[in-house]
């Protein structure tokens, strides 16, 4: 009765507020399916009706076609269902729905549902799923009603649904409660839902991590067929009270493709270039943005890679790696991947730093440097071995690099000051920047 009277309440007092009105209206899921990399279900959760789990069978033949697990297509037909996926944390989360939606936003709620378990379970794994089903359910039970949203907002699922502590599960067992909350959340009622009422802390604090992932593809001749960069303002803030707070840019106008969280008030951003907003408890996603002027990205490394299996039975690597435009910043965490033709059956290497690995099997030549030193350039040399009577003249195999630059933006993004209203304290602010290689590939 008391669930029944929550419902009720929450749909009167706009639950749906935190998902645009468009999302709530044009977003109706039946099941929503969990399945691991070897294709089986091991989660599913049903709405309205029970869908059949031969529907994901259209899944899996698209699956088996996929070279590798992200080329799988996020939107697939299946007779009258629709199938939606992502692919996360070696997880696929299969949403099938029976209408036309939008998919985009069935894409960020099951986004949503994703980071939702890792806030609560640390991680979101198949391991942490399974140890923590009852929660998990309760959580999907809450974030989507009769398959549409319901509670997305994490300061209020938490005080709905606690969080799996060992002295919450310890009071579950003893006292036989389910650990959801019979009361309706203050915050439920407030005009700023994402912010839990009655915060204090002892020790006041704000940290934003600027962090930006580089999508660059190089051709064999160095030159660059694109350029991106996708960035994002992570923020951890614990701070007592209803703060206000706004923070200002040095060079705002690089940000021409953005998204807010729904704290963000717009107007001032499109007035001011002021990111203006009452910050909602813990960690989440301020604003994230999109730089595709080849112009304006600038390329944080160099490769230049030399691939060929022109003489019979042996393939020739040569692979250079070095720091370019990093302003100084150290290059650290620096893996070179090279998936080989399958006719190869070893490799033999020299590496002037770090150590390299082949795997006989995936055929993957992983090249782990680690930091680069601005003395010593890294390089490794040697040959592959091919299959006798095999032929792969023809292959010309991309390389993935994987990197990480700490207190840099390589857009040149800077927080110019970050300044805090409607409370007298003094917090702690920080502001970091990284940079991590995205899709960062070399064609040979």
């Amino acid at each position: 009765k008391q669930w029944y009277q929550r419902r009720v309440r929450g749909l009167k007092t706009k639950f749906l507020f935190r998902l645009p009105r468009c999302f709530c209206y044009k977003m109706l899921i039946n099941s929503i399916f969990f399945i691991n990399q070897s294709g089986d279900i091991f989660l599913e959760k049903h709405w309205r009706t029970v869908v059949s789990r031969s529907v994901c069978d259209h899944f899996f033949d698209a699956q088996t076609k996929a070279t590798t697990p992200e080329d799988v297509p996020p939107i697939i037909t299946a007779n009258k269902n629709y199938l939606i996926n992502i692919y996360r944390e070696k997880i696929y989360l299969v949403a099938v729905t029976q209408m036309e939606v939008q998919p985009l936003f069935v894409i960020e709620f099951m986004h949503r549902v994703m980071d939702t378990f890792t806030e609560y379970f640390d991680e979101c794994t198949e391991t942490a799923i399974k140890d923590n089903i009852i929660v998990v359910y309760q959580l999907l039970e809450e974030m989507l009603d009769n398959g549409f949203p319901l509670a997305t907002e994490l300061n209020i699922l938490t005080e709905l649904i606690k969080p799996p502590t060992i002295l919450n599960k310890a009071v579950s067992m003893v006292t036989g409660k389910e650990g959801v909350s019979s009361v309706l959340p203050g915050s439920q009622l407030s005009n700023v839902p994402w912010r839990r009422q009655g915060v204090k802390y002892a020790n006041n604090e704000a940290y934003f991590d600027c962090v930006e992932d580089v999508d660059v593809i190089i051709d064999a001749n160095g030159n660059v067929v694109s350029a991106e960069i996708h960035g994002n303002i992570n923020c951890n803030v614990h701070l007592s009270g209803m703060p206000d707070l706004s923070m200002s840019f040095i060079n705002p106008r690089l940000l021409d493709d953005v998204s807010f969280h729904p704290c963000v008030r717009l107007k001032r951003w499109e007035s001011e270039k002021v990111l203006s907003f009452i910050p909602p408890d813990g960690n989440f996603v301020l604003m994230s943005y999109h730089i595709s002027s080849q112009n304006q990205v600038a390329i944080p490394v160099y490769v230049r890679a030399m691939i060929n299996f022109n003489d019979g039975q042996i393939g020739k690597v040569d692979i250079t790696v070095g720091p370019k435009q990093t302003l100084g910043k150290t290059v650290d965490n620096v893996i070179i991947s090279v998936p080989l033709p399958k006719e190869v059956t070893g490799c033999s290497m020299t590496t002037s730093v770090g150590t390299y690995t082949f795997d006989p099997t995936s055929k993957q030549l992983k090249w782990d440097i680690g930091k680069i030193q601005p003395l010593k350039i890294p390089t490794m040399r040697g040959t592959c071995t091919i299959a006798t009577g095999a032929s792969c003249k023809a292959a010309h195999p991309t390389i993935h690099v994987d990197f990480k630059i700490s207190q840099l933006a390589v857009s040149g993004l800077k927080v110019n000051r970050l300044d805090m209203f409607n409370e007298n304290y003094k917090p702690f602010k920080g502001v970091k920047y990284i940079t991590k290689a995205g899709n960062f590939q070399v064609r040979t």
